[in-house]
This record gives C-alpha cells, structure tokens and sequence, in this order.
C-alpha cells in the first residue's frame, strides 16, 4: 500500500479556515430575504447575477471524481479524456440560448414539471423524478463519497466512515439552512479556492516535468521498471500509442470519435441541457440574459479541466510509473487494493508527493470544495423534485413552510441511504470508476435526451408516445447494463479469456449510447403518430416556437398543477427564521 503522510499544523490550519468560511458564507445566506418560499428555497429567490450561476455550473460538476476519475484515465489513457470537458463548451451555450428561454417562459422549477407541462399527465412527471433520485444517490452522491475517501486515505490516513460522516455533516448544514442560495453562494467561493489549488499543482508539476515536450516525450515511456524490461509480458504497464490523440479510431479506440462525436452529445445533452442540478442554476438567475451570461461563463471554464487535472493525471504517471502504472492484478493489488489497476491514486500521490508543506492543506480543501459543491447540488436538486414532483403529489394543498420542511428532511435522508449504500460500492471495487460512471450514462440518458429534444422541437411528440418510448428504451438499456455488471472484461494483464457476447466486448458504450438513441426515437415518434396530439392552446409557451406566446396555456382540472398555499411565512424572531 502507499505510504500515508500526516499533515503539519499548518496543513490543518488551511482546513480549520476553509471549513469556517464555508460554514460563514453558508450561513450568512440563510439570513437573506426570499428563502421563505418555494422560489426563495429552491431557486434562490431568482435574484441570481450571472457570475455565481456560471461559477455554481462549474463547481457543481468538478466534483472529487474528476480529481480520481479524470486524472486518472489521463494517466491510463493520455488525451482523449478531453474530450467530456471541452465537448461541454458548446452544450453550455446551447443550454443558455435554447432550452432555458423554453423552461423560463413554462414556468417550471424542475425539469419533471416541465415534462408535465408540456405533455399533461403525471406518469412523466413522476417517473422522472423517481429514477433521478435513484440515479442521483446510488451513482452520483456515492461515487463523490468513494472518490473523496479513496483521497484523503491516501492524504490522511483518517478511517473512511470518519471523512464521510464529517463531509456529509458539514454540507447538509448549510444546504438544510439556506437552500439553493447557500449551494451557489458556496459554490463561487469553492471554484476559486479550487482553482487556485489545482493551478499550484499544475505548476509544481509542469515545473518538476520540465515543460510540455519533456512531458509529451517521457510520458511514451511511463511505465514500471519490470514492464520496460519484458514488454511482452507486461504489455498492459504501456501507455496507449495514440495518448496524444483526441480522435481515436472507431474500432480500437478507448474513446472512439464515432462515440464521442454522437453518443457522447446524447449524454452531455442529458448533463448540461436536462439535468435538475445544472438547469437549476440558471433558472435561479434574475433574468434571461443573466442565464445566458452564466451559461457562458461557464462554458469558459471547461476550458481548464485539461491543464488541472488531464495534465498533472499524466504527469503523475510519469513521476510514479511504478505505483500508477502497474501491470498485474497482483501488483495493483498490492499497491493500491485494487486489482483493476491504480490510476485512480495519480492525483492524491501528486498532492501527497509533491506538494510542499502547507500547500497540502490548501489542497486538501481544495478536494473537499469540489466534493462538497457537487453534494449540495445534488442534494438541493434532488430535495427540490421530490417536494415539487413527489410530495405535492399526494399534498396538493402543501403550506410553504411544509414544503420547506419536506426539502430538509430529503436532504438527510439522502445522507443516511448514501451512507448505507457505500460499502456495496466499496465491494464492486472499480478501477475505472470515470468509465463506469459514463457507461451508466450511456445505458439511462439517451433516452430522456430524445425526449426532452422532441418536447421541445416537435409540437407533435404525445405523452402516450414519450413515455412508451421510454419504457421501451429503458428494458434495451437495462439488458446491456445487466451484462455488463454481470459479466465484467477480465482484468488487463490477467490469463482470462474474453468470452462475454459480441454486443458487450465489440460496441463500446458510448456506441451503445446511439444505438439506444435511435430506439429511443423510433418508437417515440411512431407511438406519437399512432396516439392524438395536445391540442394548440396546450402547448403555449411549453416549446421552441411557442415560448413568446402572450398567453398562458390552458389546463383541464386533471392536469393543473399541484395546489400550493402561497401564503409566505413571516418569522418573528432568528430563532423562528433559523427553523422556517
């Protein structure tokens, strides 16, 4: 196992304090006005300026599995990870300038109630919300919590269960306290201790490496001694010959160009453009153009995932070969635990490693930034579709203290089921962890993409039609996703042979992601035609060529929304405003 260093009292000391401004920013926001309604909790009263939008995007997504998972397919693969970071630059602007003017002018606080909007009916609304919570606990909130665990034990050495409980203790505070308004006013101040952590990083490294053409030149031949010395029988040990290129061949590629170019924008079209966390940032923004604005900004900041975390995850590689670049089961195992393989320690090595004294902590909370911003995302996210598509369901006249209430409670109850469900994480031992999460993307995502695209664009597209569709694309992905956990590729490096069936060991996932697409879309739009469209004064201000429409849309009794007390609740004292 790798050596555990302890922090100096300095290290500690820039934990002490970023802990404290966290804790600050998070509860100073709970006092502003606007947090006693529905839009107040869950959208920050929608007085949102364009930077802390834009900052919140970035930070909501750079969570502790982009400095496990990230770098560390960087450091296995080269260049081409890239590509996830860089193909979000323009869904970010495509999110800004087509599908947000579309939610603004429906109305709608979560992406279930817009579906419900739009099509009617609550089999949407609710489904949507359902499969979002489960998605959202069992893959997103565990694999930050096993991806921050797999860090500071190499860091710290701390007992697993002790960083997860202090993590989820702190972040639940201020995300039970001040809603959405604390998650983004944290959010801004985390993306910039992150960004400057990472940036020292990157230049210790760059600096230690000796440029960019040392590194491009020693990487070719990053790997541990007894792989250089019998290539053959350690192939596995090599970097990839095409770690330089983004595009990467169809067939042999580990990120096909076919793959990225198509299948991957049906995922990301899922991340940036439909998803609940970053949707709802932009519609907390006070306005249109502050959203497009936000969007924008962070667009920009995709840019530096490649110099934070795709460099330093190669250069680590070449720094460590012996620990990062292991060849056998066996070894990995006795390196890291893990017998899939060791990429996944290059980050914390660099920081345990190369970092002076000090800087270690500044590190450390830099981690904790990205983990914590990317849980209250999700928490907030999550509480707000299950008190606005779920609990009103069966609490139509809900006050809106009771509502507040719900989203609270949610909040912990996701920590507790997060926490129960991390040993099974534990067990399934990955060690391609950004692979895997991006495989249950492809196996669940394409779908509600195709969906959301044919709301939005196709005035014909019929409740009966999306969700069948949905059905239909859920039982093909379900069957490749049940394969492929039921029987994994053999370990690199192993004497296995690969027996699995053609459609698991010949079409990558993110060609799987296609595939599924066009299911998807197929029997959406035949069903569609077979069933009877919403009638015009339905579909106001619900799609792309009716989001100016003056009027509201009309709804029958059946299909109007929850009912909801909008009475505000005016606390008397901190003690009853702290509680509301």
């Amino acid at each position: 196992m790798v050596e555990v260093e302890t922090l100096d009292p300095g290290d500690y000391g820039a934990i002490v304090v970023y802990f404290a401004l966290v804790l600050a920013v998070g509860l100073w926001s709970t006092f502003r006005p606007n947090r006693d309604t529905a839009a107040g909790y869950f959208l920050a009263g929608k007085h949102m300026h364009w930077f802390p939008v834009g900052a919140s995007i970035f930070a909501s997504n750079v969570g502790a599995p982009m400095f496990i998972g990230l770098a560390g397919t960087a450091a296995a693969s080269g260049f081409a990870v890239a590509l996830y970071e860089w193909h979000a630059i323009y869904l970010l602007i495509a999110l800004g300038w087509v599908f947000v003017p579309v939610y603004v002018s429906s109305g709608a606080f979560t992406m279930p109630e817009y579906l419900k909007k739009r099509f009617g009916g609550k089999r949407l609304r609710v489904y949507l919300s359902c499969l979002a919570l489960i998605l959202y606990v069992l893959t997103k909130i565990t694999a930050e919590i096993y991806s921050g665990a797999i860090f500071m034990q190499q860091l710290l050495g701390w007992n697993l269960y002790l960083c997860v409980v202090l993590i989820l203790m702190v972040t639940a505070i201020y995300t039970v306290a001040g809603g959405l308004a604390a998650v983004i006013y944290t959010d801004t101040l985390q993306t910039i201790i992150l960004l400057i952590g990472a940036f020292i990083l990157m230049s210790i490294s760059f600096v230690e490496i000796g440029g960019w053409e040392e590194m491009l030149a020693k990487y070719k031949v990053a790997a541990a001694n007894y792989t250089l010395a019998n290539p053959q029988n350690y192939s596995c040990g090599l970097p990839r010959d095409d770690f330089q290129h983004i595009w990467r061949d169809p067939v042999t590629g580990d990120i096909p160009w076919t793959g990225a170019v198509f299948g991957l924008t049906t995922l990301g079209l899922w991340v940036w453009c439909t998803d609940q966390i970053m949707v709802q940032r932009c519609l907390s923004a006070k306005n249109l153009t502050h959203a497009k604005a936000g969007s924008v900004f962070a667009a920009g900041l995709k840019i530096l995932p490649f110099f934070l975390w795709i460099i330093p995850g190669m250069i680590s590689r070449i720094l460590f070969p012996d620990d990062i670049a292991c060849a056998t089961p066996d070894k990995c195992e006795a390196i890291c635990g893990n017998r899939a393989g060791c990429t996944n320690i290059a980050y914390p090595l660099l920081v345990l490693r190369r970092m002076p004294s000090g800087l270690r902590g500044v590190m450390l909370a830099a981690l904790l930034a990205a983990l914590m911003s990317s849980l209250t995302s999700i928490f907030n996210s999550a509480s707000s579709m299950f008190t606005m598509d779920i609990w009103r369901r069966f609490r139509r006249k809900a006050t809106q203290g009771e509502l507040m209430i719900v989203g609270r409670v949610c909040v912990l109850v996701e920590c507790g089921i997060s926490i129960l469900w991390l040993p099974i994480l534990q067990a399934s031992q990955s060690g391609q962890l950004w692979s895997y999460l991006q495989a249950i993307s492809s196996y669940t995502a394409p779908p509600w993409t195709i969906v959301f695209l044919l709301a939005l664009f196709w005035k014909g597209t019929t409740e009966p039609g999306a969700f069948w569709g949905l059905m239909i694309s859920l039982v093909v992905g379900l069957i490749r996703m049940v394969l492929d956990f039921a029987m994994p590729a053999p370990f690199c490096g192993s004497q296995e042979e690969d027996t699995r069936p053609a459609v698991l060991k010949d079409v990558n996932f993110l060609h799987f992601a296609i595939l599924l697409s066009f299911v998807s879309l197929i029997s959406t739009v035949v069903i569609s035609f077979l069933t009877e469209p919403r009638p015009p004064e339905k579909l106001r201000r619900v799609t792309w060529w009716t989001r100016h429409d003056t009027l509201d849309p009309e709804e029958t009794e059946s299909e109007d929304d929850f009912g909801v007390d909008e009475e505000e609740v005016k606390p008397s004292s901190v003690i009853s405003k702290c509680y509301s």
